[in-house]
């Protein structure tokens, strides 16, 4: 309760001193551009054209680019104070001369170069006034406009001005890093997982960041980055028609507009086409035809991107709610930018701190929203791996997995000489089941096999499908006398009962192939033997083991000894 009465008496205090500067000062303009001297003696103060107050503050409104003179005069006495200053609120990028009464030479004013003044923070050219202003007074301002706007003049203490300075500084520095941070953490999301909405965005943050750190002059205490700063626009303007081009197709690809909304697609499409031209021509000119272009074709996508967005809304596709959520604040912003770049509306003097706080705002909500879609695609892509890695009837790895885990177990046994045992098994006349009782019956009687010897063996043992109703066990650090009796194991859990399945009642039997690996021996070469086992036990009536002796035709013809 307490903050919101101290914010309620800041409020008003700024309003009454918003309203004082706005009775302290006259302010005239010159469209001309003559010699300094005549503009300073005086002698062309009846060219000067009267300018009212706006909004009820005394400011400058300059609607050309160009150089124009104005005179600020005092309609009150404004008192001598040590660290007085009078306070041109966000200029951004133009240029000032000032002359205060008695000045033979002027106070050069810019956010950056070496007229900048690193005393104070960017939000505001400062001319000092420790002498104030006698009725009727002047201060001559000779303003180098690059980008129309509404420059308020304020009167501020030092005190005052630290203040001001440390909050917007402190504005700046959250809004920027954090937008910074997040263009970072989009960043590691693309690279980790591939999703082209992630680029997009990433890009759309890092354009956001340079075009806000070029216009405002965050940058100016780094020398070797001043040619991206100034008066020379051309690197904002690439910046900003970047981020517009990358805003675009992430919206594009994020609401799937080349599949559900084709000519809104299309639209955007010549939006981002024509901004990659303005780009071309931002490169070789600082025409003030540029911006006014860039801008209206900025209107154009933000009307073609609040259609989508309904649309899409209505439609209820997954993810568009979030999307209206995050980026209107945003777009109506921007659009609000572009329509006083246009000269269609007055500048708001609290877009300045709005205007870069939308960028962050926006891109946190997107953010977490496409965590949101980070996860899903996270459990989309474990569950295909699951469905690639394990044979959906049985629930057993697959071929290529078992095969793989086959390899490996070889490998590791060689290494550390450790017994390496493989069953190779399969259900004795399953094709008489699926002839005589369907597929669907034969299915099920595999999906209860499975489930029977799995249950038999270790955590770390491995069973997979191998084909049809053929089944493989690795069963690490096992000899063959042991894995045969695995193997006897596995046998008595299936024939030890029928399988059920419908209202059948199937008396099922396995034949299995057991073998031990050999020194040196491959996986394909062991799996061989495996399965001669196996058919071994075939030959010999079925529903029995079968050990694999070195080779049986090995054995067989071994010389007595």
């Amino acid at each position: 309760m307490r903050r919101a009465w101290h914010t309620t008496v800041l409020l008003l205090l700024m309003t009454v001193s918003a309203w004082a500067d706005a009775q302290v000062f006259d302010v005239a303009r010159l469209g001309e551009d003559p010699v300094p001297a005549q503009v300073v003696s005086g002698a062309l103060d009846a060219d000067f054209a009267g300018v009212p107050p706006s909004r009820g503050q005394a400011a400058i409104v300059e609607s050309r680019r160009g150089v124009s003179w104005w005179r600020v005069t005092a309609r009150e006495p404004l008192a001598p104070r040590p660290g007085q200053t009078l306070v041109l609120n966000f200029p951004y990028m133009n240029a000032v001369q000032a002359w205060r009464p008695g000045d033979a030479l002027p106070v050069r004013l810019n956010l950056v170069g070496p007229d900048a003044d690193l005393s104070h923070s960017t939000r505001g050219h400062f001319i000092p006034l420790p002498d104030g202003l006698a009725r009727g007074e002047s201060v001559y301002l000779r303003l180098e406009c690059v980008t129309p706007m509404r420059i308020a003049l304020t009167v501020e203490g030092v005190r005052e001005a630290h203040r001001k300075d440390l909050t917007y500084v402190g504005w700046r520095v959250g809004v920027l890093s954090t937008t910074l941070v997040l263009a970072v953490l989009v960043f590691g999301f693309w690279v980790g997982i591939g999703e082209r909405s992630y680029l997009y965005l990433m890009l759309a943050l890092f354009g956001q960041v340079l075009y806000l750190v070029t216009t405002g002059g965050d940058l100016r205490a780094f020398e070797s980055l001043s040619a991206l700063m100034g008066q020379d626009l051309r690197a904002s303007r690439i910046f900003a028609l970047a981020a517009f081009i990358s805003s675009n197709s992430f919206m594009a690809y994020y609401l799937d507009l080349v599949n559900r909304q084709p000519r809104i697609n299309r639209v955007l499409t010549v939006c981002s086409l024509a901004a990659l031209a303005l780009i071309g021509w931002s490169i070789f000119s600082v025409s003030g035809l540029i911006p006014t272009l860039a801008n209206t074709v900025v209107l154009v996508a933000i009307a073609a991107v609040i259609w989508a967005m309904g649309v899409a809304v209505g439609k209820r596709q997954n993810g568009a709610l979030l999307l209206v959520f995050a980026m209107m604040p945003l777009v109506l912003l921007v659009a609000l930018r572009a329509a006083v770049r246009l000269e269609m509306i007055g500048m708001p003097p609290w877009l300045d701190y709005v205007y870069p706080a939308g960028f962050m705002l926006s891109g946190l909500i997107v953010t977490i929203g496409l965590t949101g879609k980070m996860h899903q695609l996270r459990r989309d892509r474990d569950h295909a791996s699951h469905m690639a890695s394990y044979d959906a009837l049985t629930g057993a790895n697959s071929r290529p997995v078992i095969e793989s885990h086959l390899r490996n177990a070889v490998a590791e046994a060689h290494d550390s000489g450790a017994p390496l045992s493989v069953v190779f098994f399969d259900i004795d006349n399953f094709k008489r089941i699926n002839d005589q009782h369907g597929h669907r019956a034969g299915d099920e009687c595999l999906k209860l096999v499975a489930m029977r010897t799995r249950n038999r063996l270790r955590t770390y043992d491995q069973i997979g499908r191998y084909g049809g109703d053929e089944m493989i066990v690795i069963l690490p650090d096992t000899a063959l006398k042991e894995a045969i009796g695995v193997a006897e194991n596995l046998r008595s859990a299936v024939n030890c009962r029928p399988v059920a399945t419908d209202d059948l009642q199937l008396e099922v039997t396995l034949s299995l192939g057991v073998a031990q690996l050999l020194p040196g021996e491959t996986a394909e070469a062991l799996l061989e033997r495996a399965d001669a086992a196996l058919y071994a036990s075939k030959s010999a009536g079925r529903d029995q083991v079968t050990g694999h002796v070195r080779s049986l035709l090995q054995a067989a013809s071994a010389p007595p000894r």
